[in-house]
């Protein structure tokens, strides 16, 4: 039985309990993608054009530190979204994404997806509240793995 992409975002934990009218203008930018292991799906500092909702597969997110090379502060795995950059000018990643595994996703056009919230304000504030958790939760795993990578260089009387 073939599922289309509509079935499969519909049932998909970021999505779910969406309007149909809201997932059908989803839906117009969407496309699959699959990405072999080792592959890099974006580098920090390009532009950002799109995100991707992991079907199957896990993602590394790495920030580079100098003097130290990638950290990685997150791996995203089937269930997850990756990527909200595409949300926030200047529209530039703030992580780079490697497959750690293969891995299928959907990718949605950030720019398609931006003009359809401009013109359904209910769309774009929707997708606001669900993107805003997972920059929480992005923002609290960046913040624990920097403490584990430079918690243990500091000197005694400031570390946390």
């Amino acid at each position: 039985m073939t599922q289309t992409l509509e079935s499969i975002l519909g049932e998909h934990a970021f999505l779910r309990d969406i309007s149909p009218e809201h997932l059908s203008l989803i839906t117009g930018c969407a496309s699959n993608v699959r990405f072999e292991t080792g592959s890099t799906l974006f580098r920090e500092g390009d532009e950002a054009t799109q995100f991707f909702v992991v079907r199957e597969g896990r993602v590394a997110l790495d920030i580079f530190a100098p003097g130290r090379g990638p950290i990685t502060i997150q791996t995203v795995a089937a269930g997850e979204v990756l990527g909200w950059s595409w949300l926030v000018p200047p529209y530039h990643w703030r992580f780079s994404a490697r497959a750690v595994e293969r891995t299928r996703a959907i990718a949605l056009d950030g720019a398609c997806l931006r003009s359809k919230c401009e013109r359904d304000y209910a769309l774009g504030y929707e997708l606001l509240k669900r993107f805003t958790h997972i920059m929480s939760q992005r923002l609290d795993a960046t913040r624990l793995q920097l403490l584990d990578v430079y918690g243990s260089t500091l000197p005694a009387g400031r570390r946390g």
